[in-house]
């Protein structure tokens, strides 16, 4: 599937424009992502565009969201490793099932990083992520009543799979300023 493809996809079953921009701040740190860890990045940005794309159809209940998109994305004859990381970005649709390859966890902690960075952008006075340091990233996700709703157990997954805490953020937050104006950020 072409990006555009995915992207007209998504649009489709998401309306939310916020929700379509995590998706792409989602796409921009996978294909950063991929080449580090020896992805490919046309497919990993494909599994960051397209992992929420069930949100609205499950209205975000995370008991049921991914579910849909298994049937969605098997309906596009998209990979099955990528329709595998979708599913498990979302480990509690799946009781018993854990992320373990480096693909899954890779989305599960870009998904969840592109949050805390947004919310970080969001206290600067100028609300730009030009201005956002990863530092600053780091310090605001050791203050848990920050942007609460934010798995950092998920985050931290970025160590399992061979990167530095540190690494990832700079990784992310470079990623997230490439696309900054259709962030909107």
């Amino acid at each position: 599937m072409e990006r555009e493809q995915a992207l007209q996809l998504l649009k489709t079953h998401v309306k939310n424009e916020n929700m379509i921009k995590h998706c792409l701040a989602s796409e921009a740190v996978m294909r950063a992502l991929a080449p580090r860890l020896g992805g490919d990045p046309e497919l990993w940005g494909l599994a960051g565009l397209l992992h929420d794309i069930d949100v609205e159809l499950t209205a975000g209940d995370p008991a049921r969201h991914t579910r849909e998109a298994v049937s969605l994305l098997r309906a596009q004859g998209l990979p099955e490793d990528l329709i595998e990381a979708v599913r498990l970005h979302n480990e509690a649709a799946h009781p018993g099932e854990k992320r373990s390859g480096v693909y899954h966890r890779a989305l599960a902690a870009a998904e969840t990083v592109t949050g805390l960075i947004t919310a970080t952008a969001l206290v600067y006075p100028d609300r730009k992520l030009a201005s956002v340091k990863s530092s600053s990233v780091i310090k605001r996700m050791k203050d848990k009543r920050f942007a609460a709703s934010v798995d950092r157990g998920i985050i931290l997954e970025c160590e399992a799979i061979g990167l530095k805490l540190e690494e990832f953020v700079d990784l992310s937050l470079a990623a997230m300023r490439g696309i900054s104006g259709t962030l909107g950020l």
